[in-house]
């Protein structure tokens, strides 16, 4: 199975680094961008697996990007977790309207951030797919086997 691939998006060049190394340390494929603007454009163009996303930017801000990426059919399905120095109530309100999936305030723990980032790649896929409508979901009418046997044995 190929790393999941991060989008890390934040204008301090110590903040990319940092959790550059600390995602690459733990497997995944990084792509950085110092901006808002560069971040959404990174996005459309490599859609990955997640973003991690400063609020607080030059050209565009966090709240701006996570809008644009939940308003892109590309894009929409995509988890977004802030890393902020905004603590505040209304500015967690702010981002979960947005369709912020997570809120991590600075300072952070950057194995918290790992933890959390891994917490949303592996919850189910249903919660941001379509529904499967194969022909194979349908339910085929058939009695019951007999206990104790196999659908091989009770042909015999």
């Amino acid at each position: 199975m190929a790393p999941a691939t991060v989008l890390v998006v934040d204008d301090d060049p110590v903040i990319l680094k940092l959790l550059e190394v600390n995602f690459e340390m733990e497997g995944f494929l990084v792509v950085r961008a110092g901006d808002g603007a560069e971040g959404l454009e990174r996005a459309r163009e490599v859609l990955p697996d997640i973003v991690v996303l400063d609020v607080m930017m030059p050209r565009m801000t966090g709240y701006e990007v996570a809008k644009a990426l939940r308003e892109d059919d590309r894009t929409a399905h995509i988890p977004i977790i802030f890393v902020t120095a905004r603590a505040q109530s209304s500015d967690v309100e702010r981002g979960i309207e947005r369709g912020v999936d997570d809120y991590v305030t600075k300072p952070f723990d950057p194995l918290d951030l790992i933890a959390r980032v891994n917490a949303l790649l592996t919850r189910n896929p249903a919660d941001t797919s379509p529904p499967d409508t194969s022909p194979a979901d349908e339910a085929v009418d058939e009695p019951p086997a007999e206990p104790g046997l196999d659908a091989n044995s009770a042909a015999s």
